[in-house]
């Protein structure tokens, strides 16, 4: 199927009737090389050339010359450059080119480094933009805006004593369309995805280190054999002493996901419990069920931390979610979504509308209304 879309995307291009995006996609194939062999053949053997024939209004099946191999009414494909799609179905180009102006005209900027910091006392503090430098003290703590997206918890000595402060809790929240990361007091690296959220002491001086979380969040553990970090988010709670993990919990996906990239956790939930190995995936569903997955795409997992959308038999209900958190704008379908997975990887750091085009070769389009996707 990836062969008969490289030789049509060829022959496309050979007679000049590639689009803006085909031609995108041909560029990028060209430099990696994965075309050599379709052009070769295109310029010696005509017979092995696709061609199309527009049939039923707007579905063009693929036929090869002579052979005649009819693919059916959606021409399988993979875009190797932005996303990769189980569905390739050629629609009108006028129809086309009417909803993506309609998508241009409307566009939404990606999500940035935006962030609110609720102190102790209740007071927040904005941590978009600004200078850096020191932002509050907390206690013993300093509290220090390092860099354009990243805060940091220093303990110190300010004459106040560590008992009482361990009893202040401070809370970092992103928006919609934001991320942040944050250096809690130990040296622990968290990165909070968009819609996210963690609370925590502002000293750890217990037997422990814990935090609660919502949404989804990346942590690099500070390894201290003698304290243990525990995560909780809803009724599931994660053990580590020094570890790289991802929970993902927002309340619209329906499942909680504890994804281990490193070292070694302890999951519990109700009356379930798992230890988890590199590569492993708990997961917890509805019925509070705690099961485990070894067959995850880990540059999945952690795509949004690198700065990227990237999908691995994602549904489109996924992707969409994805979608409507980072653009902060709401989703809604016109009938039912298309059944299919989807695969591929395309920057997180570009307007909705680069998405949504590539999206669109999958055979699905989108018009923008009232600020809102619709996706029919």
């Amino acid at each position: 199927m990836e062969e008969a879309y490289y030789r049509q995307l060829v022959n496309r291009y050979l007679k000049k009737q590639v689009s803006d995006d085909e031609l995108e996609v041909f560029a990028h194939l060209l430099n990696d090389g994965k075309l050599d062999k379709y052009l070769a053949e295109a310029m010696s053997n005509d017979e092995l050339v696709p061609e199309t024939r527009p049939v039923a209004h707007d579905i063009v099946p693929v036929v090869m010359r002579k052979k005649r191999y009819w693919l059916g009414y959606a021409a399988a494909a993979s875009i190797l450059l932005c996303l990769t799609v189980s569905f390739y179905l050629y629609r009108q180009p006028a129809k086309q080119h009417l909803v993506m102006n309609n998508v241009i005209k409307n566009d939404f900027v990606p999500g940035s480094n935006k962030a609110v910091l609720k102190l102790a006392n209740g007071s927040t503090l904005s941590l978009t933009g600004g200078n850096k430098g020191l932002l509050a003290r907390q206690g013993v703590t300093a509290i220090s805006k390092k860099d354009e997206g990243r805060v940091e918890y220093r303990p110190g000595t300010a004459g106040v004593n560590a008992k009482d402060t361990a009893a202040l809790y401070n809370t970092v929240s992103t928006p919609k369309g934001g991320q942040y990361q944050v250096v809690l007091p130990d040296g622990t690296r968290v990165w909070l995805n968009t819609a996210s959220s963690i609370r925590f002491p502002v000293a750890f001086t217990g037997n422990d280190r814990r935090v609660e979380i919502s949404g989804e969040v990346y942590f690099e553990v500070a390894k201290n054999k003698y304290k243990p970090f525990i995560v909780t988010s809803g009724n599931q709670r994660v053990t580590v002493l020094g570890t790289h993990f991802d929970i993902n919990a927002y309340p619209d996906e329906g499942i909680v996901k504890t994804t281990l990239l490193e070292g070694s956790v302890k999951v519990n939930a109700g009356d379930y419990m798992v230890l988890l190995k590199p590569g492993q995936q708990s997961q917890i569903g509805i019925e509070n069920k705690l099961t485990v997955s070894d067959d995850i795409d880990m540059d999945e997992v952690v795509a949004w931390k690198n700065g990227f959308f990237r999908f691995n038999k994602a549904d489109i209900q996924t992707i969409m979610n994805q979608i409507s958190r980072w653009y902060d704008v709401e989703v809604k379908y016109e009938g039912q979504p298309q059944p299919g997975h989807y695969y591929g990887k395309i920057s997180r750091n570009v307007n909705a509308s680069k998405v949504l085009k590539v999206l669109e070769l999958s055979g699905m389009h989108f018009t923008i209304e009232g600020g809102k996707i619709i996706v029919k």
